[in-house]
């Protein structure tokens, strides 16, 4: 055999090994290709609904988002108002700690009083000569 005739069996030879393992990678190429037309089809046909609902949702939510910013300045004056009443149940508090304490030192002032004027009286009686 001349060394062409063996060149051309051994081109031969990788062709047949070429054309063997392309026809399984043609195969799965092929399955690859019906798989994935198969979850554009899937995607396309649940992904319109789901766009459908979410367009409902959006509007929704838009409407919720205008009815709150309406009432948001009804709110923040409320908030304001609530933190002024505590500052005055604060300062009501504080005064009637105050008083409390007045009360207290006026009681037992009062109590002094009393006792020193019967001290006053008695010491008073005693000289008159009454007691």
């Amino acid at each position: 055999m001349t060394p062409a005739a063996i060149a051309l069996i051994v081109i031969a030879a990788a062709l047949c090994i070429l054309v063997l393992t392309l026809i399984p990678t043609f195969l799965t190429i092929k399955r690859t290709a019906a798989s994935v037309g198969e979850l554009a089809e899937m995607v396309r046909s649940e992904l319109k609904p789901t766009l459908h609902e979410l367009t409902g949702v959006l509007a929704e939510l838009k409407t919720v988002g205008s009815g709150v910013a309406e009432y948001n300045d009804d709110v923040r004056r409320f908030m304001s108002e609530l933190g002024q009443a505590g500052t005055n149940l604060h300062t009501i508090n504080r005064t009637v700690g105050v008083v409390t304490n007045v009360l207290n030192t006026t009681s037992v002032w009062a109590t002094g009083a009393k006792t020193a004027g019967k001290y006053v009286f008695e010491r008073y009686l005693k000289k008159q000569g009454g007691m």
